[in-house]
Order: C-alpha cells, then structure tokens, then sequence
C-alpha cells in the first residue's frame, strides 16, 4: 500500500501565472467501490484517520455494505461498520461522520430488515454509532416508534447526514417522517416534508416493539425542532423543506445579552409572493431541554401531523431573496467557530454563485467572494475564523475573511482539473484537506470516488 501510495502522488508546478500548487496525494485506491466522505465531518480528532463509506451509486446509501477509514499517512484502510449480503435494496450503511473528540463515528443504518417491496428509504433509516476499537459493534442512536400512540423522545421515520456538535453533547441530522409519507400516499397532499431533528442523552425514551421490526430502541432522546407545511403562506416566513443544516459555532452564537445560545443554521423553503419556491437561510434557537412540548402540539405528533418542536425552540429567516432578480439561497450552510458569521451561496447581481456571510443575528449579508464563474461548494472555515475553503472552478481555493480587495484574499491551492472535485472537508487542526475526485476505472466507463489530501503547513 505504501508503494501505491508514492505512485498516487501528485505534484502539480506552477502554470502560466506562475502560481505553485499544493501537492494532492491520493489515498484510495479499491477500483470496485465509491469512497464516498459526503461531505461530512469526516476527519478523526487528530486528524490521522478519515472514514467514509462505500455506496455503489446504485441504490445509493442502501448500496453501501459498509463505513471505512483510511489512515492518511500510511494509507491502510480498515472496515468500521460491515454489513453481510447487504443489497441495493438495503439496509445499507453511509454518511459518516467522526465525533469531534472521542474516537467513534455515527452514520445511517437502514432498518433492520428491508426487501424489495420495502426497501431502504428516506422514512426508514436511523442513526448509529460505532467505535473505533470496537468495530461491526453498533450503538443505535435515535429511537424509532411507528406504532400508535407514539412516543415522545421517540421519532417516526428516518433521520440522515447526522452531525455532532462540537463538545459531542448533541447530534443534529435531516429528517423524513413515515407517518407523514404514509398521510400523503393516503391523501394526496404532499406530506413527506424533510424537516431538522437534535438528539441529546439528557432524557430517555422508551419504545415497545414490534412484530414487522420497524421500531427500533435508541439511547439518545430525539426532538424535531424546525416546523414545517405543505403550503408555505405566499411571502411568510413558513416553510416546507428544511435541509443544509449545521450547527453554528463550537458552542452556540451570542445573542445581544451576551449569552450563548445552542443553534443550527439551515436552508428552508418559502413560497413568494406568486406562490413559487424559494430557498433561504434561516436559524434554529434550540432548548437546552427538548423534553417539554412546544405550542404546535406534542412532540410525539399524532396520526395526522408531525412530531412537534419543543417549548424555546425559535425559527428565524436570515435572508430575504424571494423578490430579488436572482432569488434563492444554497450550499450546506457552515459557521465560523466563534459562531458570529454563517456562510451560505447566492447568486450575485450578475447571477454568479457566490460565498456570503451573515450573522445569526439577522443582520445585512455581505459578499465574501467575487469570481467570474460559480462557486461549487459550500465552505470550510479554518478554526482561527480568518479563512474558508471551497471549490471553485475545479479547483480548492482559500479565501481571506477581511475587507482587502478580493484578487488578495483568494488564492488557488491545487492545480486546474477536469474532473468535478466534491466532497471537500477540513481537519480538526486545519492543516489538512480531504476531498473526493472520481477516478477513471479500466474497461468501464463509470470511474469510483477516490479520496485526495493536500497538506496546508
């Protein structure tokens, strides 16, 4: 493997501008399955490991046999998570992400059992968390209870791209629910609406069991915290898809008392003036208990509505683009660690995507880059808060966070290439970046997702 990985290196010299690249090293090599980081946080706490899984492309998530990590230095891969005649149909196992201290990693699993007529779906997939000294030793993290009457701290469908706060105490993730898709199979009215759930271990939710195997007992208590609608009011602030989410800072923003407050930040979907989608950015404000019902109803839900947020959550619109000539917001939205900006995509008023920033507060964006072409990746933001990192052009750049002309503040950090880079994810420490690139694969015409580093020290 280590001669495999000095043939992999690549070293990129300057080009016409004169500008020097960063060498990329790749790390994977297996030409018969993905390497997929889905752009999670994918590196271990000292940055040595980075884990992924191996989704065929086929049947997505429900594809993937396993969760894996390679060693960045030395290049060995080990299977974390391993599921046996596992088939596209499920129950697959993916998007992984590393606990930001302790060394294990959460990911989705497919329920336990799944076929052909009832296979792996948004609806039907949970969290789960494996250590790294106890590999194929899994710890199921959200409970799931789809038998009438539900329970609360329990949810009702599926949860996904789960992310840990930055102390571990929470883990927040997307969620479909499978009594809503059922509503909406029943009803016609578009039900299956993704919304945004948190998950903590200060409470306890017990779950009865079922014959079918669809409820499943978890250790941490569960809460939907962003309400959602079919038919968002034209030109309100209610929405009816919220995905994109993360956590905003390593301990929650500042509100203007000085105190800190526990959020995600997150895309969701109004309707403007003419009815019409439009993505914006928005916040979550989330209780430090999630155990008390809030005034939508219970946080269980019933036959006929969602589980409900909790008493103290608080949903606020950032941006405002419905009526604008370019409307609408993107990328996974990402905050610095001192959580007083929040980076996002928008098109500029020439309709180019661009990076912008804002505070959690609500106050005016401002445009952080200026590039002739769109930006293709939503940010990584360096842990002193002074850069971020994406991919632009096909290419990693950096970007200064200040307020000197942009030609000073961007700069090129690997070579131009004509395969799409994805996936890009930076390192606890901020000296390494990950970053996924499919390779060419002989005699198909399909290539895999191999994984690239570059070294920024």
């Amino acid at each position: 493997m280590r001669n495999k990985l000095l043939f992999g290196l690549l070293l990129f010299a300057s080009c016409t501008s004169n500008q020097s690249y960063l060498k990329e090293i790749q790390l994977t090599f297996d030409t018969t399955q993905n390497h997929d980081l889905d752009n999670n946080d994918n590196f271990s706490p000292d940055g040595k490991w980075l884990v992924y899984d191996t989704r065929t492309g086929i049947g997505g998530i429900g594809g993937s046999p396993s969760v894996e990590r390679v060693n960045i230095e030395t290049g060995k891969t080990e299977v974390l998570f391993g599921i046996p005649n596992n088939q596209d149909y499920g129950p697959g196992a993916g998007a992984v992400s590393y606990h930001p201290i302790e060394n294990k990693v959460i990911f989705i699993h497919g329920l336990p059992i799944c076929t052909t007529e009832n296979p792996y779906q948004q609806w039907r997939r949970t969290g789960v968390m494996v250590s790294d000294d106890q590999p194929n030793v899994p710890i199921t993290m959200d409970s799931r209870d789809v038998t009438y009457p539900f329970t609360a701290g329990a949810l009702r469908g599926g949860t996904h791209r789960h992310e840990w706060s930055r102390d571990g105490k929470w883990v927040g993730y997307t969620y479909n629910d499978a009594i809503m898709k059922h509503l909406e199979d029943s009803t016609g009215v578009k039900w299956n609406l993704r919304t945004i759930a948190v998950s903590n271990q200060k409470h306890k939710a017990k779950v009865d069991q079922d014959a079918a195997q669809e409820n499943v007992q978890g250790e941490w208590y569960s809460a939907v915290v962003v309400h959602v609608v079919p038919n968002p009011a034209p030109e309100s602030d209610e929405i009816s898809n919220a995905a994109s989410d993360s956590w905003i800072g390593a301990s929650g923003y500042k509100k203007a008392d000085g105190t800190l407050q526990v959020a995600r930040a997150f895309i969701g979907k109004v309707n403007n003036k003419n009815g019409q989608p439009v993505d914006e950015l928005f916040v979550v404000d989330i209780p430090d208990s999630i155990n008390v019902p809030g005034e939508f109803g219970p946080l269980e839900g019933t036959l006929n509505s969602f589980p409900m947020p909790p008493k103290g959550t608080v949903q606020r619109r950032l941006t405002f683009t419905a009526e604008s000539k370019f409307p609408g917001c993107g990328g996974v939205v990402r905050s610095s660690s001192d959580g007083s900006q929040i980076s996002y995509l928008a098109k500029d008023e020439n309709g180019i995507q661009q990076v912008f920033l804002i505070s959690p507060l609500g106050e005016n964006p401002d445009q952080l880059t200026e590039h002739t072409s769109s930006v293709q990746s939503g940010v990584r933001w360096s842990p002193d808060n002074k850069f971020v990192y994406y991919i632009w052009d096909n290419i990693i750049v950096v970007c200064e966070v200040s307020d000197r002309p942009f030609e000073k503040r961007f700069r090129r950090l690997t070579a131009p290439s004509e395969v799409e880079l994805s996936n890009i994810v930076l390192s606890n420490d901020g000296k390494t970046i990950a970053f996924n690139r499919s390779v060419a694969v002989e005699g198909s015409k399909d290539g895999k997702k191999q994984i690239f580093h570059i070294r920024l020290d």
